[in-house]
């Protein structure tokens, strides 16, 4: 498994939309909300539909994370520390994102239906 890169590290921190690939059957990315914590990458579904990014990682977990010009090989976990991030999580979010229309959606992902459909992000 490959260390986090710091520019990654560093493009989500500065960019609202990250471009996701889940699984290798999609042949386009989908611009998500992204934060990291810990110098990790994490996001969480909003959509709770079957056919969503969260469920396509459940099921294989290769995918790919697009920052501007630059792809970025992962795999999509569930992280065994969930219930030690959720706190950390949900910080970032509402630092991030709690703006504006925003807003709703910010502390709507705080809430257990979506934070039991967290992800986590390494780069292989």
């Amino acid at each position: 498994m490959a260390p986090t890169d710091h520019n990654l590290i560093h493009y989500i921190n500065t960019h609202n939309l990250i471009g996701i690939k889940a699984g290798k059957e999609r042949d386009t990315f989908l611009n998500i909300w992204m934060v990291t914590c810990e110098d990790r990458i994490f996001a969480r579904s909003w959509g709770l539909a079957e056919r969503s990014w969260y469920n396509t990682f459940r099921k294989d977990e290769a995918g790919e994370l697009k920052c501007g010009d630059q792809v970025y090989k992962i795999k999509g976990v569930v992280p065994a520390d969930l219930e030690r991030m959720n706190a950390k999580i949900n910080q970032a979010y509402l630092a991030k994102y709690d703006a504006g229309a925003n807003a709703f959606y910010a502390h709507g992902i705080t809430k257990p239906e979506h934070t039991a459909k967290t992800m986590e992000f390494i780069p292989v």
